[in-house]
């Protein structure tokens, strides 16, 4: 199946690419990677009258420094996030967790700002930002703002970005000397993640002295489990030990039940996989 005709817009500043979204209301979708506008268009689950391509707009792409935080371009891709040495250094989650989105050619063409955008709760990328503690750098018609990513994912496929604005850039706040895993389970290879954790771990001496995780596919948003970090600071980074601090994972989560899993599977591996993740993390 091919697309329904649409006109195709290629702005060169975001003030035009603004412009072209107030203009257009609801019958106009952005394009930034395509590797989930794409496919939707090709199936007709939508049919916009305008496509707004954001290729071309200067400083959408990139990967800096400014002071205690990276700043990640929206327009960045996936492959340039996992193999950046800024972003293995100061935010290693954020590096591993890109590196298993999809496949290499998904990699090498979707971006990091539409992943985060499109909201899938089992995509790979949500769960580490909120772990992280990203904030969201966003423009639209009344200017520039900043949302923290616990307000960032408001429901399945839903996020605080208007219908009139733009994800231009995210903040990560830096985790220098922070071990970092990202465990997922899937069926096969390249898949989504029935589930997935991802989890950083500062040690001071034997013992976890900060903790932070985000769970993927336990709800219709990315889930941080607080009370469980609370739980692990004190711990000794052995199995038996974070296996005991993590118990309560899942609780209060509303896992999809499907095909690929039953919601109490899916709490069973969110158990699992996040004493896994920690204790490899912490490097034990």
């Amino acid at each position: 199946m091919i697309p329904t005709a649409f006109d195709y817009e290629s702005p060169q500043t975001i003030e035009e690419a603004v412009r072209l979204l107030v203009e257009g209301g609801d019958d106009v979708k952005l394009l930034a990677g395509g590797q989930s506008l794409i496919p939707v268009l090709k199936l007709r689950l939508a049919g916009p009258e305008l496509i707004v391509d954001l290729g071309r707009i200067d400083g959408l792409r990139g990967i800096r420094e400014d002071g205690d935080d990276l700043v990640i371009g929206a327009m960045t891709l996936h492959d340039e996030v996992s193999s950046s040495p800024l972003v293995r250094e100061h935010a290693a989650l954020l590096a591993e967790a890109a590196s298993t989105v999809a496949d290499p050619q998904v990699r090498h063409r979707g971006t990091f700002g539409g992943a985060l955008v499109h909201a899938d709760p089992a995509g790979d990328l949500p769960a580490p930002a909120l772990a992280l503690g990203a904030s969201f750098e966003i423009t639209g018609p009344a200017g520039s703002r900043t949302v923290a990513a616990r307000e960032f994912f408001v429901d399945l496929f839903t996020t605080a970005v208007g219908e009139d604005e733009i994800l231009t850039a995210v903040r990560i706040p830096k985790r220098t000397g922070w071990g970092a895993a990202y465990e997922k389970f899937v069926r096969v290879s390249q898949q989504w993640s029935i589930v997935a954790v991802a989890a950083t771990v500062r040690l001071e001496g034997s013992a976890i002295a900060e903790a932070r995780l985000g769970l993927t596919n336990m709800g219709s948003t990315p889930v941080r489990p607080e009370a469980v970090e609370q739980a692990l600071i004190g711990v000794s980074p052995v199995a038996e030990a974070v296996e005991a601090a993590v118990a309560g994972v899942a609780d209060g989560t509303t896992p999809p039940d499907d095909l690929n899993g039953s919601a109490d599977y899916r709490r069973h591996l969110a158990r699992v996989l996040t004493r896994r993740a920690v204790v490899r993390a912490a490097g034990a």
